[in-house]
């Protein structure tokens, strides 16, 4: 029997946390990732565009039988979800709901707080979506940029590192909160240092981790796991030329990134043709 992979996308490098996460709790799995490198970052773009992108890479993911699609960005999780819902007959991920789902199921004090970029705290996507699963729980959130340079740069445990972190994060224990979610796909490697400075007794949501669980249990439920004694393939393409992305997805994935094929979503003729050569 020829199995199907798992489809994952996103705007840049980040969701590489969540295919290493999918990787290492379904390891018998083959993926197929899509870094739109070429129009990163999303959350400076308009709702329709992050759409019409999204739309553009699942019908490429869906032109290689995946057989379930994790969006695996932020911005296009709080946009496009609904849109590809609609639109493709396959299960589809985001990252938001899973990471709201642990966050209000772990709280205790009934504050938990939310950290992103800039664009997905404006769009209130993890608010809301906590809200939905218990509107009595309070959400404090914070916008931390710097955040995602540090993390591509590799500067994830040093002095820069720190400083940043308490910049952003002191006072959140003020506020009450007992649970942080880590509401962009760069910050898992960011973790110690975050947990460093708000202390043990605030428990961290890694939404990567939540979507990766999130995949196993529908995969299982659709019986379309495969059997624990294969070992998966993993395969890599992006939008532009592939050097930027090799450099920074090997830090993310502890180097192990295998071969990155550039492709160009724009034309399908060229889509067409790589699909026929895949």
């Amino acid at each position: 029997m020829a199995w199907k992979a798992i489809g994952i996308f996103d705007s840049g490098v980040g969701g590489l946390t969540v295919l290493r996460e999918i990787v290492r709790v379904l390891p018998q799995e083959d993926t197929i990732y899509l870094g739109d490198t070429a129009r990163v970052p999303y959350g400076t773009k308009s709702p329709e565009t992050v759409i019409r992108y999204s739309r553009q890479i699942a019908s490429f993911l869906e032109g290689r039988d995946v057989k379930l699609l994790v969006v695996a960005c932020n911005t296009a999780s709080a946009v496009a979800l609904d849109a590809l819902e609609q639109q493709f007959s396959i299960p589809i991920v985001g990252v938001i709901e899973p990471g709201a789902r642990r966050a209000v199921a772990t709280t205790r004090t009934g504050t938990v707080g939310v950290i992103g970029t800039e664009g997905t705290i404006a769009s209130s996507a993890y608010t809301k979506a906590i809200k939905r699963l218990n509107p009595e729980v309070a959400v404090v959130t914070r916008a931390c940029p710097l955040f995602v340079p540090l993390a591509e740069s590799g500067w994830t445990d040093n002095e820069v590192a720190r400083l940043t972190a308490r910049t952003y994060l002191e006072g959140l224990r003020e506020e009450g909160v007992d649970t942080l979610v880590l509401g962009c796909t760069h910050y898992p490697l960011l973790k110690e240092v975050i947990a460093e400075v708000v202390g043990d007794d605030v428990v961290l949501v890694d939404s990567a981790e939540e979507t990766a669980l999130t995949v196993a249990e529908i995969l299982k439920g659709e019986r379309l796991l495969r059997p624990t004694a294969e070992r998966g393939n993993h395969h890599y393409f992006v939008t532009d030329i592939p050097a930027g992305f090799i450099k920074v997805g090997n830090r993310f994935l502890g180097g192990r990134l295998g071969d990155v094929y550039q492709v160009n979503l724009e034309d399908e003729t060229a889509e067409g043709e790589r699909a026929d050569e895949g």
